[in-house]
């Protein structure tokens, strides 16, 4: 996808109950689409799917029912807060009472699963802030990837975008809540590249993992192990949600995520080979994201540190590492 052109768009809308204001933000230059993993993120992804009790493949995904995230009445349906799904990422779709109503009933939960809806969806040169009518706190979620071209022009969110949001969610999911920067590679909705930095392959040359699925259908989400080399025993990840094969089919490592297997065995790979066009489990094909990380957040057992993800024991390899993580007791 190429930069949007910068604007300057000031668009203000207020509600009795709650104002949502969208910006147009002007930027200079190519955007940063380099980005971190939030703690709390799965939690929040988790809360908001589990309002109806959803289970996916025997996993509790609470939140993302058939219906899409129900949380307190308010069906997201494909982000469709308050009609977003048939009226679009706009300020008149996220003005309205019910929008607030929703926040309110889970600010913290609700501000951070926004912040990488809005970041994942939106272009880098727009933004969405939202005044709670509660603390009269003005939040501001930035857009980055823009994967979603048409439900941010006010389209209904379609099938092929509510999975690229699905797949940004996952893909900046990290179980231990560390911020890890990542690079995410692949297609928007209209099938353009994602835009990149001129070193950005160099800066994040570690191939990790692909992320796919619909969590507004109630269809889950999923990850594939994605190394560009064969990782040896020793080696691991502070991401920690595609590194590991012994979570393959299982939900132990990045609940509501679940690791399908092998992205070369699952995927067709997009043509620049960076990253991946689609990705099949189960019968149904999806549209997914890839990401990449720099060479810090890899570990090796004997590296001198015990990381979250490594375990103690006798051996040498991550999951019984002597040296880092000491004998188990």
């Amino acid at each position: 996808m190429t930069t949007s052109t910068s604007r300057s768009v000031r668009m203000v809308l207020a509600a009795a109950a709650s104002t949502l204001v969208l910006l147009g933000c002007a930027r200079e230059g190519r955007p940063t689409l380099t980005t971190a993993a939030e703690p709390g993120l799965g939690e929040s992804i988790s809360a908001a799917m589990s309002e109806n009790g959803m289970s996916v493949n025997g996993m509790s995904v609470n939140g993302m029912s058939v219906n899409g995230m129900s949380v307190n009445g308010m069906s997201v349906n494909g982000m469709s807060v308050n009609g977003m799904s048939v009226n679009g990422l706009t300020a008149a779709a996220l003005g309205a009472p019910a929008f607030g109503d929703w926040f309110e009933a889970a600010p913290e939960m609700n501000e951070i699963l926004m912040k990488y809806v809005v970041r994942c969806g939106a272009p880098a040169d727009q933004s969405f802030s939202y005044t709670s009518p509660v603390t009269g706190q003005t939040l501001t979620w930035m857009g980055n990837l823009g994967l979603t071209p048409g439900w941010i022009e006010g389209q209904p969110i379609s099938d092929v975008e509510q999975q690229l949001v699905s797949a940004c969610l996952a893909a900046h999911v990290n179980k231990f809540g560390i911020e890890i920067p990542i690079a995410v590679e692949g297609l928007d909705a209209a099938g353009q590249p994602i835009a990149r930095g001129p070193t950005e392959l160099e800066d994040y040359p570690e191939r990790e993992a692909c992320f796919f699925g619909n969590v507004f259908t109630g269809e889950g989400l999923f990850s594939g192990i994605d190394h560009g080399y064969p990782w040896s025993a020793a080696q691991s990840s502070r991401r920690a949600c595609a590194f590991d094969p012994a979570s393959v089919g299982s939900d132990r490592d990045c609940p509501p995520i679940l690791n399908a297997g092998e992205c070369s065995q699952l995927c067709v790979p997009t043509a620049d080979g960076i990253g991946w066009e689609t990705c099949t489990v189960d019968g149904k094909t999806y549209r997914p994201l890839a990401t990449r990380f720099g060479a810090s957040a890899l570990s090796t057992c004997g590296d001198g540190r015990c990381d979250p993800q490594e375990r103690c024991g006798a051996g040498t390899s991550w999951d019984s590492c002597a040296a880092d993580c000491g004998a188990c007791q």
